[in-house]
């Protein structure tokens, strides 16, 4: 075996085969949530984003714990979280349970911090999540669990989506000072 087949070799492991199953995940999770009726519907919908959630959360320590981080790894999981939250707040949207303008200023934040990291990656410089970006990730997703439940829990949806909105903001605010500070030095 070459080094390269080896390579790609290590590229199949349990850590990126969740981070592919969670890309999976997203389509049929948008099309139920989008075009079902009716709370069992709305449940299969939650499930699979709980699911395709809880993926986030295992990749990164299984890859960790087995020392197979990758840079397939590196690259494809952030973009696998933001089609994941980015489907879920466009479907929610569309139907009506949450404001447009949560859904863009997310989107607005996600979409270019994403592409940076990538075009940082390619220069093989791998920017890490701050701490405050991890407290806003799970934030959206808990936001985004409550608006999914076939009940409305009002105010708390929006206290929590506010409060996902306004994390979503510093952090955004902090990844771009953190950046020029770099940059400068």
């Amino acid at each position: 075996m070459t080094a390269e087949q080896a390579r790609q070799a290590s590229n199949l492991n349990p850590a990126n085969v969740l981070t592919v199953l969670r890309i999976a995940l997203v389509p049929p999770f948008f099309l139920i949530l989008v075009l079902g009726e009716g709370d069992g519907w709305r449940l299969t919908a939650l499930l699979l984003f709980v699911v395709a959630a809880f993926t986030d959360l295992a990749d990164g320590r299984i890859a960790r714990s087995r020392a197979e981080v990758t840079t397939f790894g590196k690259i494809v999981d952030p973009i696998a979280d933001k089609l994941l939250t980015g489907a879920a707040l466009v479907g929610l949207s569309l139907n009506g349970e949450l404001t447009w303008w949560a859904t863009v200023v997310i989107l607005l934040r996600e979409i270019p911090v994403t592409v940076h990291r990538l075009v940082l990656l390619r220069r093989n410089v791998v920017v890490a999540a701050e701490r405050l970006g991890k407290y806003k990730a799970a934030l959206q997703m808990l936001a985004i669990f409550v608006y999914l439940l076939p009940v409305r829990l009002d105010p708390l949806n929006g206290i929590l989506m506010g409060a996902a909105v306004a994390a979503t903001i510093v952090s955004g605010a902090e990844y771009l000072n953190g950046r020029r500070r770099a940059a400068l030095g």
